[in-house]
């Protein structure tokens, strides 16, 4: 069965993407979507192993693991960086790092030489450094443990989005050539059956050819005619830069027709597109991609209204012919458009220029037949020898081909995004310090981004719409006995058991020395007690306590204040997302970014949507 999902289909859902972010009447309405760039992940990444079926001797941090019959023929080694409830993390995996347990195996403990005793068996296993984040999984349990490490989200608007497309600069050293626009570039398929029709630069397609520019003044030009002829059948290369303020002598620009051209010396034709401003350049503009300005830009505007549905702005001699006088020629152009004219110059028996000298509109096909001319004016078909066709060109008997090149559907400039492939979308995310009032630490690293969108308030399920979202727990802690270290394990013995976290953030109150606020995540994957994930408790008899530090801290129950951008109540705050809502849309794993208090991590996020069809 032959089918194909179009760059169309990718362009539409980057635009749905975008449109989601302000449609609807209000920012809680279900028309609109309310999208979240969040941060999570403070601990290291290690490899991981389930384990269930453990005997009664425990695995110990910091000894080895291997399958087999022996330690000295395993064909699985590591060594046990963390020994949690149910699950084992590793590091120094032998003898390869393609090296797995296994499902069922059986892993037994090693240290200082001798088998320990311990043994349990494997279940799920993922092979991760710190140096090798894991693939992100596309499934349910992923996404619970992706909430159980968030840190903190930051709502993404319509101000932090923008669509964007591959960048090419006018640097005509790296870019010396330039496709021109064209509505039928198609593949030569391997097993033959079609002959299809390339670009200048080899592309086969209009979304993967080069057919614009961003030049030095942040002007965006599209490329109509590239000097493509029977003579150049690969176009020419550019001569000088496209500008709507061209230096004298390098080309000419029209603000009636958008326009540049060359001079004499180079025959490119560009069509001027919009101009980036200073605000999008800082926000979207980066080393692969340039942004697509908004509706709502006065560049982009004009450029729309002069768009002109089916109209022909270039042509292209395919063969120069035989017959011709030397002369002028004027010829118009055949199709279901109407009014477009050419201008045909013609030597030694063949053409040598061919000029659009009105586009017309309203074309679907066309051609510029090579014959005696006939008729006049809106009747006219053929070669006339004045530009008003009133005046027919007789006794041809001419060769050659000329190939008027059709408009993009409504005419160019009429739909940027379809016409420059914006089939990706970019947001730009700044974490400026301690952004909302200390939902996003800066006295931890992250290792995971992502989107997720349409959260609910904690406790709700009304949408999220604040600006930032804390993600994490937090206690206020009086009377530490020293500062709690970031990433450690602490603990607290709670009704039933003990209460286990790993501190994202302490940051002591100010003027204090022993009183502060302790952020910490809690997930099933370190932090189980006998099975279950216990909640600390607003209790003052029962200290916190760090496992590397030894602070020790007791919980204000007192405190019902807001502090770092969270409420407390009793001393305890939860995340300010309720757990497991929304949808995660995009979720990237990735080596550690450190941040700091005086740092701003300025976060271009590139979202390419496609399809995969089987």
């Amino acid at each position: 069965m032959a089918a194909i999902i179009s760059d169309k289909f990718r362009i539409f859902n980057a635009r749905q993407f975008l449109e989601s972010l302000s449609e609807g009447p209000n920012d809680t309405s279900d028309e609109r979507t309310r999208m979240y760039f969040f941060v999570g992940r403070p601990q290291r990444w290690d490899a991981y192993v389930e384990i269930f079926n453990q005997n009664t001797i425990a695995f110990e941090d910091g000894e080895e693991i291997y399958t087999g019959a022996s330690y000295a023929t395993a064909t699985f080694k590591a060594t046990i960086r963390a020994a949690n409830d149910g699950a084992l993390l590793l590091f120094n995996v032998f003898p390869t790092v393609n090296s797995v347990p296994g499902a069922g195996a059986i892993l037994k403990g090693y240290f200082g030489g001798v088998d320990t005793g311990a043994q349990a068996t494997a279940g799920v296993y993922r092979y991760a450094t710190e140096d090798a984040p894991p693939v992100p999984l596309d499934n349910q349990k992923e996404k619970f443990d992706i909430y159980d490490d968030l840190i903190a989200a930051k709502r993404i608007t319509s101000d932090y989005a923008r669509p964007v497309i591959r960048r090419y600069n006018s640097d005509f050293v790296v870019n010396p050539k330039f496709d021109m626009w064209k509505p039928d570039y198609s593949a030569t398929p391997a097993g033959g059956g079609q002959v299809g029709k390339q670009a200048a630069t080899g592309a086969t397609s209009i979304s993967e050819s080069k057919f614009y520019l961003m030049n030095s003044n942040y002007e965006v030009f599209k490329c109509l005619y590239n000097g493509e002829s029977q003579a150049n059948p690969d176009g020419q290369n550019v001569t000088y830069e496209p500008k709507t303020t061209p230096s004298a002598g390098q080309g000419t620009y029209s603000a009636l027709t958008g326009l540049f051209t060359e001079d004499l010396d180079g025959p490119y034709i560009w069509k001027y597109m919009y101009t980036i401003p200073t605000d999008d350049v800082l926000r979207f503009l980066s080393t692969d991609f340039m942004p697509i300005v908004l509706p709502s830009n006065a560049s982009r505007q004009a450029t729309e209204a002069l768009a002109v549905n089916g109209s022909i702005n270039a042509a292209v001699i395919n063969n120069f012919g035989s017959g011709f006088t030397s002369s002028t020629f004027w010829a118009p152009i055949i199709g279901d458009g109407t009014g477009g004219k050419v201008k045909i110059n013609a030597s030694a028996g063949a053409m040598t220029t061919v000029e659009i000298i009105t586009p017309g509109s309203g074309y679907t096909y066309a051609s510029i037949p090579l014959v005696d001319g006939t008729g006049s004016g809106a009747t006219a078909y053929g070669l006339f020898t004045n530009e008003d066709l009133t005046t027919a060109a007789t006794g041809l008997t001419l060769q050659g081909n000329i190939d008027p090149i059709i408009s993009p559907q409504g005419g160019h400039g009429f739909d940027f995004e379809v016409e420059l492939n914006a089939k990706r979308v970019m947001t730009n995310i700044r974490l400026a310090y301690a952004e909302g009032a200390g939902d996003f630490p800066v006295d931890n690293d992250f290792r995971r981004i992502g989107i997720l969108a349409n959260p609910f308030n904690k406790g709700t399920t009304d949408f999220a719409t604040s600006d930032t979202l804390s993600g994490i727990y937090a206690v206020k802690i009086n009377g530490a006995t020293a500062d709690f270290a970031i990433d450690e394990r602490i603990t607290q013995t709670v009704t039933g058991g003990v209460a286990e976290g790993k501190v994202v953030s302490w940051t002591l109150d100010s003027g204090s020395e022993n009183s502060g606020v302790l952020k910490y995540i809690q997930s099933p994957e370190y932090h189980k007690n006998n099975g279950v994930v216990r909640a600390f408790e607003s209790n003052a008899s029962n200290p916190i306590t760090g496992a590397i530090s030894l602070a020790s801290g007791t919980v204000d129950t007192t405190n019902n204040s807001s502090l770092l951008g969270i409420t407390f109540t009793a001393g305890l705050a939860t995340p300010e997302i309720e757990n497991n809502s929304g949808e995660i849309i995009y979720v990237e794993n990735r080596r550690l970014i450190t941040r700091a208090a005086d740092q701003i991590e300025d976060i271009k996020l590139v979202i390419e949507f496609w399809f995969n069809y089987s």
